[in-house]
């Protein structure tokens, strides 16, 4: 899952990137709401954490700006403002959660988690499929009950595929959730990693399927 990070402070971006990289997110950080404002036009984020002292424009108004503009990425307020009336405007302007700085970095990592979760209306941490499970919490893979050995891109693919189905992926949204601004990857390179999953999953009831000229879907028992 790909996480657009808002935050003016380098240190502090940095750190949260760091972290969540360890997390196996696709991390991209600016340090403005008028950066992020661009990036959003032409890239995809599963989800936002935003700062609220941000120059110029504060958080406030880049949530509100993306609310009013329809768009419905999950955004976590992420700030060191305590009381109660930034809490509430943060709720209110259209953000889905509000946490408080300094935060332990299992607690934002699960609240991402849940976010995400529900803005693809799944119910918990574990994504199944026919005799294919993956536990996002513990980061782990089985098929038919066996651990299920994958590479970090393949498991952010395999991921991305789960909580998606039974819609399409499309290969640009695949590269950008993979790759973020940090590595360059190829529509080559994802016909690689399908492949490499369909080795994988060769023995069970799932299939990824090729739409040609769209992407991919998860095909098999539910």
């Amino acid at each position: 899952m790909r996480v657009l990070v808002v935050e003016d402070d380098a240190l502090v971006a940095e750190g949260i990137k760091q972290g969540l990289e360890r997390e196996h997110f696709t991390v991209d950080v600016v340090g403005s709401a008028e950066q992020a404002e661009h990036y959003l036009h032409s890239e995809h984020f599963d989800l936002l954490t935003v700062d609220l002292g941000l120059p110029k424009a504060d958080g406030f108004s880049l949530v509100r700006y993306l609310r009013q503009s329809g768009q419905k990425t999950p955004v976590l307020i992420l700030t060191a403002r305590d009381t109660l009336e930034d809490c509430v405007k943060g709720l209110e302007v259209g953000a889905d959660d509000y946490m408080i700085k300094p935060f332990r970095l299992p607690e934002l990592v699960a609240r991402i988690r849940a976010l995400i979760r529900r803005a693809h209306s799944v119910a918990d941490s574990k994504l199944s499929h026919g005799d294919l499970e993956l536990d996002t919490s513990r980061h782990s893979a089985t098929l038919k009950g066996e651990p299920l050995d994958l590479t970090n891109r393949e498991w952010a693919l395999l991921e991305l595929l789960l909580i998606q189905s039974p819609k399409v992926v499309s290969k640009d949204k695949i590269l950008q959730v993979l790759s973020g601004w940090d590595v360059d990857l190829s529509p080559n390179a994802i016909e690689v990693y399908i492949s490499r999953l369909r080795s994988k999953l060769a023995t069970s009831d799932v299939s990824i399927r090729t739409i040609r000229g769209i992407g991919y879907r998860i095909d098999g028992i539910l």
